[in-house]
């Protein structure tokens, strides 16, 4: 928007089209919310001493806000941007032995990372999380839609190609689950920041399968409601079109929901399991050797199959969990678990 546009637009329509103005303002104890004459009249009307305290004239101020318009706009515009296919180009394993195939990852695919502990799968994520370039222990090369990544996307934070979910999260910082929610939400310069809000704490609970409320402090969540509600913010939220994640079997949620969320929003999402259940619930598993991918074993219909019988038992055993966790006598059947 050129200079002349932005004094003569009223402020309503500056507002309907720049929602984010209102906070610029706001930093300056300037309200123009409630103001309906243009941004020239209104900036003419305010006394030099207002803002002098800032050390700004009309000018600067003029300056300041058309800056920050257009670096939001630039904002938005990295916000937006997707990858479609990410390449895993073959490294070597812990014996310097070459890893036989490259991988290619496609969105809205999940990709289960299985093998011993130990063996190299937290690797395999943290050279996809740092975007590697041949300058880490297995010497694997990233690359993004067949392209290597410049150096802005290696190690800018802003760009957010990346959203890893670790085995162990905590937070540090004192607020609340609907503080820390909205000041997402409000980061990604969403339009309805309550409904988003709220989207995120129902799905949270959903996952975690144990309440909390909005006024819980995250410091306060259990690690199973931070990692529901850390998938949840990712699923709703996130710009990230790669998810990592690091065991969610060991957080206590509903991971095959997780799962389908997080797939639905056309996410890349690779996860290191030792769950069987999620390992066939993905549409390939990495087998990890060594420190080197082994095989890669595309899910096939038989086990998809038994996947069904599996989720039956896994059903019949999360019920017994619950009763042990409510203090209940538990009553063996064993008929329940016949195949």
């Amino acid at each position: 928007m050129n200079r002349n546009d932005l004094l003569q637009r009223p402020l309503p329509q500056l507002l309907a089209e720049y929602p984010y103005l209102r906070d610029f303002f706001t930093a300056l104890a300037l309200d123009i919310s409630v103001r309906q004459e243009t941004l020239a009249e209104f900036l003419n009307g305010l006394p030099d001493e207002h803002l002098s305290q800032f050390e700004l004239t009309i000018e600067t101020l003029i300056d300041q806000c058309q800056e920050f318009i257009e670096q939001m706009q630039l904002f938005q515009a990295q916000s937006q941007t997707s990858i479609q296919r990410v390449t895993v180009k073959a490294g070597f394993d812990k014996q310097g032995r070459p890893e036989d195939q490259d991988l290619e990852i496609r969105a809205g695919e999940v990709i289960c990372i299985v093998g011993p502990t130990g063996s190299g799968k937290s690797q395999l994520l943290a050279d996809i999380e740092s975007l590697a370039q041949k300058d880490t222990p297995s010497r694997r090369q990233i690359l993004l839609d067949g392209q290597v990544p410049d150096e802005e996307k290696r190690m800018s934070g802003d760009q957010q190609l990346v959203a890893q979910l670790s085995q162990n999260m905590n937070f540090v910082m004192d607020l609340t689950v609907r503080e820390f929610v909205s000041m997402h939400a409000e980061s990604r310069l969403v339009s309805d920041v309550a409904a988003s809000v709220e989207q995120v704490f129902t799905l949270a609970v959903e996952l975690a399968g144990e309440p909390f409320s909005m006024e819980t402090p995250v410091t306060a969540l259990s690690g199973g409601q931070s990692r529901a509600l850390m998938i949840a913010d990712v699923a709703c939220l996130s710009a990230s079109p790669i998810v990592l994640i690091d065991e969610i079997e060991n957080a206590g949620v509903d991971r095959l929901r997780a799962l389908e969320l997080l797939v639905k929003k056309e996410k890349m999402v690779l996860i290191a399991t030792h769950d069987p259940l999620l390992a066939l619930s993905g549409d390939r598993r990495l087998v990890i050797q060594n420190g080197g991918i082994a095989a890669v074993i595309p899910t096939s219909e038989e086990e998809r199959a038994g996947l069904k019988q599996l989720s039956v038992l896994d059903a019949k055993l999360a019920h017994l969990r619950d009763q042990v966790r409510g203090g209940e006598r538990i009553v063996f059947d064993l008929q329940q678990f016949a195949t």
